[in-house]
């Protein structure tokens, strides 16, 4: 049993790995995207290149690759499905590929919430679209719907899930630190201007 919670911990970190944003620009000959915007390999650092088909691209790759590798240890494994997202997000945040240097998590960790049970990853893109449309800032809607996110989990799915969604939620605003700082100072750009970091 050890040997495969260690195979779907794996499996999880290495489909979470994968750095879309970064390959899609790089194969439409935008260069490096992490020398763009803000410098992370996210959705909506891609949408600073002005190409808004690739920053789509992003989103659903990177939310795809969370939700998927759920749902495969679900249908295969059975055993170790939150181990499998969780480590898929963590693979999002820590790509070996990239010195462990990665994105934030957030449409990842979201494709996660789906494949775990549909209505949660629902209530967590419900609350980002809403905050992202009235307030326009793409952080603030991400640490609002992470905020949210162990309640959705709890309500749908349960306690243990929701420990889970606790140290992502975590882990969201320690990648937005600095967002975070720039939204106090009323510095942070928003969605559509350009990023200082």
């Amino acid at each position: 049993m050890i040997g495969l919670y260690l195979g779907v911990a794996l499996f999880g970190y290495l489909m979470g790995s994968v750095p879309y944003g970064l390959l899609l620009t790089r194969l439409a000959g935008l260069g490096d995207i992490r020398a763009i915007g803000s410098g992370n390999i996210g959705a909506t650092n891609v949408l600073r290149t002005g190409h808004k088909g690739l920053a789509a691209a992003t989103l659903l790759l990177d939310a795809l690759k969370g939700a998927v590798t759920v749902l495969l240890v679900k249908h295969f494994a059975h055993h170790g499905v939150l181990l499998s997202g969780f480590c898929a997000f963590l693979g999002h945040l820590f790509p070996i590929w990239l010195g462990f240097k990665g994105g934030k998590g957030v449409a990842t960790g979201f494709g996660v919430f789906f494949g775990i049970a549909w209505p949660i990853g629902l209530v967590c893109c419900a609350v980002w679209l809403l905050v992202a449309f009235t307030l326009r800032y793409s952080s603030l809607s991400a640490l609002v719907a992470y905020a949210l996110a162990p309640f959705a989990v709890l309500y749908f799915d349960g306690p243990l899930g929701t420990e889970m969604a606790v140290i992502m939620l975590a882990l969201v605003f320690w990648k937005h630190k600095a967002n975070i700082k720039r939204l106090l100072a009323g510095q942070e750009p928003r969605i559509g201007k350009k990023a200082v970091a």
